[in-house]
């Protein structure tokens, strides 16, 4: 059956649509709304500055890390199939189910609503409706991908390039019309709560604004020459996305001053396009930021279904028939698709019904903790595979081995350690989750010898 389903699935990504899917699985939100809190931990804008260039690093060394084990294991599924394949059903299992019944739902849903938000804000519509534009963005996007991963990945296309729009319109502009002080801002007065000022909190804070990464690797068993590929892909997609942080910030720090820069919150790059280009200027941002979560909302309905895919190959869901079943017209994974869908629909019943209980944004922030976990466990895995596979040709080697595998171990060392200390609480309800997956684990392999 396994053989079977994943020559079913098309090999229809090139490299062009796998960097628009890193690209467009990264850039979100966080392009636009993270210069001012990352500013605040840092205290200065060369510090500012700094912290984007040292996230963008410590990801790309992530990228480039998983790139080589995805390489050696070209299946579907990504973090899934390699931690399957590395340390065995078991911790498979768990990576699949964290990424699958939560982590990946409860992204999806934040997209979601903010997408809805977003849109009645702009053209000043009740925000009662703001959850039925977000609905409508799923159910569009979840029927453009089940008419096929090339229709997905058009779309990934076209919002990866109209996206980039107003964040080079900013750039461009940014740097060519303002006239304050990039570099030597101190905004150290001005920070009024003790401990705020923390280089590693800014770090952190851009980490969040580069996560999902890793989501191309889901893709790999429908990529056409995944070993060139995919290196390529992360290469190439997280060098765009980190030079557009880093820019994007100097030219922010261009036309605003520092000191402004701290009170404006989220609006900073919207403040900064306003200034550039008048009251249009914050409308065309505005209008780039629901463009951005439209095409990440279409990243992760591209790259999410894959994993209970994967899984369902396995046999390793409920009913992983129905979850691994492909349209034989489409070529399309149809019963992930669905599965997922229905997954965020109960996610999205749940934040309307307790909103103070079941909130998204709060789920995908805390399942950063233990995804990244399973994160470091594919670093590790990297030696592993050297070990076994030493005399077998590698079609790509990580390079600066083995100082690029270490760094990448340090960033995912340093979110780990710095989300305990900041959330210990939602730490661990993500564990408690985690838990939960153990003895589904045991019953269906139960059920397998059983049947």
């Amino acid at each position: 059956m396994k053989q079977n389903q994943e020559q079913s699935l098309q090999k229809s990504i090139g490299l062009m649509t796998a960097i628009t899917i890193v690209v467009g699985t990264i850039i979100g939100s966080g392009v636009f709304v993270k210069p001012a809190v990352v500013l605040t931990h840092a205290g200065t804008s060369n510090m500012a500055i700094l912290a984007w260039v040292v996230g963008g690093l410590l990801t790309l060394a992530a990228g480039l890390t998983i790139a080589e084990i995805g390489a050696q294991i070209p299946k579907t599924g990504g973090l899934y199939a390699y931690i399957r394949d590395i340390y065995g059903p078991f911790w498979g299992f768990l990576t699949g189910w964290v990424q699958t019944i939560i982590y990946g739902p409860a992204i999806i849903v934040s997209l979601v609503l903010f997408f809805g938000i977003l849109v009645t804000n702009f053209f000043n519509i009740s925000n009662d409706m703001s959850v039925w534009f977000g609905l409508f963005a799923l159910i569009f996007l979840t029927a453009v991908n089940i008419l096929g991963t090339k229709f997905g990945g058009l779309m990934q296309n076209v919002t990866t390039i109209a996206k980039l729009i107003p964040v080079f319109a900013i750039i461009i502009f940014g740097l060519l019309w303002g006239n304050e002080g990039i570099f030597g801002q101190d905004v150290t007065s001005l920070i009024k709560t003790d401990g705020e000022i923390n280089f590693g909190r800014a770090v952190l804070a851009t980490l969040f604004a580069y996560d999902g990464w890793i989501m191309l690797t889901n893709m790999t068993g429908e990529m056409k020459k995944p070993q060139r590929n995919l290196p390529l892909a992360m290469l190439i997609g997280l060098s765009i996305v980190t030079l557009a942080y880093v820019l994007i910030n100097i030219a922010v720090f261009h036309v605003i001053p520092a000191a402004e820069l701290v009170g404006l919150g989220n609006t900073a790059s919207a403040e900064a396009a306003k200034a550039l280009f008048g009251d249009i200027g914050s409308k065309i941002v505005n209008i780039g930021v629901i463009i951005s979560i439209f095409g990440c909302l279409n990243g992760k309905i591209i790259t999410f279904p894959r994993i209970p895919f994967a899984m369902a190959e396995d046999g390793l869901l409920p009913m992983h028939k129905y979850v691994g079943y492909i349209s034989p017209k489409l070529k399309s994974p149809l019963g992930a698709l669905i599965t997922v869908f229905g997954i965020s629909m109960v996610l999205i019943v749940l934040t309307l019904l307790f909103p103070d209980v079941v909130n998204a944004d709060y789920l995908s922030e805390v399942t950063i903790f233990i995804i990244y976990i399973f994160y470091m466990m594919a670093f590790v895995g990297l030696f592993i595979l050297r070990k076994r596979n030493k005399d077998i040709k590698r079609e790509y080697s990580v390079p600066l081995y083995p100082f690029i595998p270490l760094l990448a171990l340090f960033g995912g060392a340093f979110i780990i350690i710095n989300t305990l200390i900041s959330d210990f609480m939602g730490s661990l309800y993500s564990l408690i989750i985690l838990a939960i997956g153990i003895p589904v684990y045991m019953y269906l392999k139960h059920k397998q010898k059983t049947d």
